[in-house]
């Protein structure tokens, strides 16, 4: 899982570094969120993940702002930071005691939001994104098991239509309840 965590910040640390300052109240793909809101969401998933790695508590209920200083620098940081935490050969094993979920589950989770929400900022501030390569497939069986207990828990809303022809990645981010397809947000 480390080697896709690896991929998955590399494709996600362009798109941070390529938002700028005039962005950060644009809207997003995910409803709730500006572009500001959601990377400071990001920073937060970031920084817990490497804690569910070690099977520590995590912190969910607030999120800080992260976004001050060199903050793309730091969100760098934290993303290599991740990496390193579910690279220990005992992250994979048993279960996290912060979410009650086989490890092999959350870092699943971890993978599944820094691909979305990284597709989700390229897909705000106009910028391309590609996925890491092999986090689809397992990000589409991620989802087939646990898209509806999110979908209960409103972490993502019903699935969009997408023609057959759509993309790997739009069929995905369609299965999170956002429409991949639309001109505008």
């Amino acid at each position: 899982m480390d080697t896709l965590l690896k991929a998955a910040s590399a494709a996600a640390i362009p798109v941070v570094r390529g938002i700028e300052a005039k962005d950060l109240r644009l809207p997003t793909p995910c409803a709730e969120y500006t572009v500001e809101q959601l990377m400071n969401h990001l920073f937060l998933v970031v920084v817990n993940f490497q804690s569910l790695a070690a099977k520590g508590p995590a912190d969910f209920s607030g999120t800080p702002d992260y976004l001050h200083g060199d903050w793309q620098d730091r969100f760098e940081e934290e993303t290599a930071r991740l990496v390193d935490a579910w690279a220990q050969p005992s992250a994979m094993e048993g279960v996290s005691t912060g979410m009650g979920l086989p490890q092999e589950v959350v870092a699943q989770m971890a993978l599944l939001d820094l691909t979305v929400h990284a597709w989700d900022l390229a897909r705000a501030t106009g910028q391309e994104f590609t996925p890491a390569p092999g986090a689809i497939e397992v990000l589409g069986a991620f989802v087939d098991l646990m898209g509806d207990q999110a979908r209960q828990m409103k972490m993502f809303s019903e699935p969009c239509h997408v023609p057959d022809e759509a993309s790997p990645m739009e069929k995905l981010i369609a299965r999170t309840g956002r429409d991949p397809l639309a001109s505008h947000l």
